[in-house]
């Protein structure tokens, strides 16, 4: 890989999260959310969410699966680029003048829908459900793509909760392959995987090079165990990785495997976990650094993201995270 070249260019839903802290289930139950996974909602339901939690702590920040793993690229010091849909509202404006000040070159498409939002709702035992509307993200069309988009880069990122749109989802693919750059996906939620899983084995199978899954998207891809739903992803295409939570993450590149381990962390919130994990693992790509490495990389960032609430961060923590991931390099 070029090591001058931007490296990857993220595409996904361009979300504002309000993440809410819970202190039970109940409201999953009441709304009809299954625990742990991402449901669509629209602007109605989206509003009652938001009101029915509006007593809980909560914090309110820019977002999207690919978004936050793109912005945490940026922070580790690797140049890349969005490409997402934003409305022409306060929302919009404030998503894009956060990546801009990042220096993240985006490719952001204005719609007249409002910008996007999620409720992430965070149980006691840190796990995260998340209701989403999507609102101007689910505006963005095939044909407002190009080539040109993504000159320049080597990998082009999708975040799996795109997969729902699979003529956007082969548009943007085929423009990346035909530029020459790798693709790259995560699976992003299980019930996505589930409703999405023929057109996703055949994506796979013919245009993707590298898939993260977590155990239960693994599941819901393979029916099989990590180890083995391992496998057979790798099977698919040039280089898998499986998260396991807190057993770390499994990794295989043909017949070369490793098993990454975690950091120590005290969880607070899981919120952007799986994204930051991505980040990490494609900056040591990016550096050409050994598997094992990268995922080393990958577990200390989405080992410190866990403490905090939400998927970012925060800036007091960055110095102590950029000299640990430089000793790892070493």
């Amino acid at each position: 890989m070029n090591k001058n070249k931007p490296a990857i260019i993220g595409m996904g839903n361009a979300l504002v999260d309000v993440i809410n802290i819970l202190e039970n289930d109940t409201i999953l139950d009441d709304f009809g959310l299954p625990r742990g996974s991402m449901t669509l909602v629209d602007a109605e339901l989206s509003r009652k969410i938001y009101e029915a939690t509006q007593s809980n702590k909560r914090q309110i920040t820019t977002g999207g699966s690919a978004a936050n793993t793109i912005h945490t690229l940026a922070k580790l010091g690797t140049k890349c680029g969005y490409i997402g849909k934003i409305g022409e509202d306060e929302l919009g404006t404030s998503f894009k003048e956060e990546f801009e000040q990042h220096r993240i070159t985006t490719f952001l498409f204005p719609s007249e829908k409002e910008t996007g939002r999620v409720m992430a709702l965070v149980s006691p035992d840190s796990e995260r459900t998340m209701a989403t509307y999507l609102g101007a993200a689910a505006d963005m069309q095939p044909d407002e793509l190009s080539a040109e988009i993504f000159q320049g880069f080597t990998i082009l990122y999708i975040e799996g909760y795109l997969v729902q749109d699979h003529a956007l989802i082969e548009s943007a693919v085929d423009l990346a392959r035909s530029e020459g750059l790798k693709v790259a996906i995560d699976l992003s939620s299980f019930n996505v995987v589930e409703q999405n899983l023929d057109f996703l084995k055949k994506l796979i199978a013919e245009k993707v090079d590298i898939v993260f899954a977590n155990e239960e998207e693994a599941r819901a891809f393979t029916g099989k165990q990590p180890e083995e739903a391992l496998t057979e992803i790798a099977a698919l295409c040039e280089l898998a990785v499986v998260k396991t939570g807190k057993e770390g993450s499994l990794i295989q590149r043909g017949s070369e495997k490793c098993n990454v381990g975690i950091i120590r962390a005290t969880a607070i919130d899981t919120t952007g976990a799986g994204d930051n994990y991505a980040a990490g693992f494609f900056y040591g790509m990016a550096k050409g650094l050994p598997l094992e490495k990268c995922g080393q990389i990958a577990a200390l960032v989405s080992g410190k993201v866990v403490e905090v609430m939400g998927a970012k961060i925060p800036e007091s923590k960055w110095d102590e995270i950029l000299k640990t991931v430089k000793e790892l390099e070493a």
